[in-house]
């Protein structure tokens, strides 16, 4: 039998008393850390499309940063933008509102002339009134509207600069479009700088949550990166695209001309009259892995911060790009190469290594962070949260994802088919498990008439009138008008 002397027993209840404040002090701790706002990285990406190794749309794409994010987080394979141009796809992201609700449906016009989009808080904004320190560099909105709309903007470092004296390529078209080495240094580029002005924000000691957005502009036109970039692709070995013959002969004219007259990329026979297909392969993976070193650039201050552990990373693109395939240079289609995006979130609680096949929509993004950021949702937000699929890739999703290339020009994809109908009614269908090239049109296969049907109910029903004026794609969809009613 232990006998205590009162001195033990003082020194006991002393003990006891100070593991419980201990203790409490601990809950305390954690149950701070709990409800402390998490931190947001953007990571934007221009005109990249699936060419990156964890999507294997290039068998020789070299991309291990960005792989190595998609294996710490969930890789949505199956993401599409809500319109294959740079403004309709930023303003539907960071409005969370289709094209066909906000009326910007091509490069014009700034968000401020759609009477339903100013009703909605812009992303950015909605965190900045949340107490999050925001700020950006590069492209994450069309041109002037970065500075515009983007709180604490850092600068766009040169844009899609810089140029040499005089186009590389013989090519007599935009001059934004062009192709080749150059320049001499990264340090020359204007993503380089924006990473280098990621690096520096992150390396800040911040007192509030931040949301933090870098977006690079590469691999968009003009396709220049230094020569190391374009030595990673030999052009002896360089594969191109796989295409077949006669890819537009079940097709109807409409859809042709949409993705054809009035626009400013190189046609397809320019491209082989002139030799120009590889060159054309070897800048577009030049830059992919030139942009891709900058993402790794980012990714390693945010590792080497005390902020690690308590950000979620967003990577994504406006929209994908054609090289080739369906006889099409750059975007502006309704076709999976020009609709779908890599889309990788990464984060506390998000499942790491796992690819999501569901359909999703970059619209999707805004209140999945309100939902992982624990804000209250914004019910004029158009996009669903994503938080069931970041916590498992595979679970119920009852929804599909749309694109749009003006007024009723509209994709819809499921998780196995893609649906277009055009504006004078013509209609394609594809297997994506069967064919993942679009070769083959199945509208007009009766054992497929359910699963068109379904998807043909999810069209919307009411379109906004057309605003703005004047940009390729004013001209395109007014070109194919004429034509189709004269026909």
């Amino acid at each position: 039998m232990i006998i205590m002397t009162q001195n033990y027993k003082i020194f006991l209840f002393c003990l006891v008393a100070t593991s419980a404040l201990l203790f409490s002090g601990d809950r305390a701790l954690a149950n701070k850390t709990l409800k402390k706002k998490p931190n947001i990285l953007f990571i934007a990406i221009d005109d990249l499309n699936d060419w990156i190794g964890c999507l294997g749309g290039h068998p020789q794409a070299k991309t291990p940063n960005i792989d190595r994010l998609a294996a710490r987080g969930v890789l949505f394979a199956n993401a599409h933008c809500q319109s294959p141009v740079c403004n309709p796809s930023r303003a539907s992201m960071m409005t969370s509102l289709y094209p066909e609700t906000s009326g910007v449906y091509f490069l014009g016009p700034d968000l401020s002339q759609s009477p339903v989009a100013v009703k909605n808080t812009l992303l950015p904004r909605r965190f900045e009134k949340e107490g999050y320190y925001v700020s950006g560099a590069g492209k994450m909105f069309h041109g002037s509207q970065n500075k515009k709309y983007w709180p604490n903007y850092g600068g766009s470092f040169g844009g899609v600069g810089p140029y040499p004296k005089k186009k590389l390529t013989s090519f007599p078209g935009h001059p934004l479009w062009d192709w080749g080495v150059f320049p001499e240094k990264d340090e020359e580029m204007p993503d380089h700088k924006i990473a280098a002005w990621g690096v520096t924000e992150l390396e800040k000691k911040h007192d509030k949550p931040f949301f933090i957005a870098t977006g690079f502009m590469r691999p968009h036109v003009p396709q220049y990166a230094p020569q190391k970039w374009f030595d990673m692709y030999p052009l002896d070995t360089l594969q191109l695209p796989k295409v077949i013959n006669s890819d537009l002969g079940d097709l109807s004219k409409y859809a042709i001309n949409l993705t054809r007259l009035k626009h400013v990329a190189p046609t397809h026979e320019w491209v082989l009259k002139n030799d120009e297909w590889k060159p054309l392969v070897q800048s577009y993976l030049a830059c992919v892995s030139f942009v891709d070193h900058q993402v790794g650039t980012v990714l390693d201050a945010l590792q080497a911060s005390p902020y690690n552990h308590n950000t979620y990373i967003i990577l994504y693109s406006d929209h994908g790009f054609h090289l080739g395939e369906k006889e099409r240079w750059a975007k502006r289609s309704l076709w999976e190469d020009s609709t779908r995006v890599p889309m990788i979130i990464v984060g506390p609680g998000v499942a790491k290594g796992k690819v999501c096949t569901k359909p999703v929509e970059l619209l999707d993004i805004y209140p999945t962070l309100l939902g992982i950021s624990k804000l209250k949702p914004d019910l004029k937000l158009q996009g669903n949260s994503l938080e069931p699929l970041l916590k498992n890739p595979a679970a119920e999703w009852p929804y599909l994802a749309r694109t749009s290339f003006g007024p009723k020009n509209v994709a819809i994809r499921s998780e196995r088919y893609r649906y277009i109908r055009y504006n004078d009614g013509t209609e394609e269908f594809y297997d994506q498990s069967t064919d993942p090239h679009e070769w083959n049109n199945l509208i007009n296969q009766p054992k497929f008439a359910n699963q068109i049907k379904q998807h043909r109910d999810a069209l919307p029903t009411n379109y906004h009138p057309l605003l703005g004026a004047k940009s390729t794609g004013h001209k395109t969809f007014e070109a194919s008008h004429i034509i189709n009613h004269k026909k």
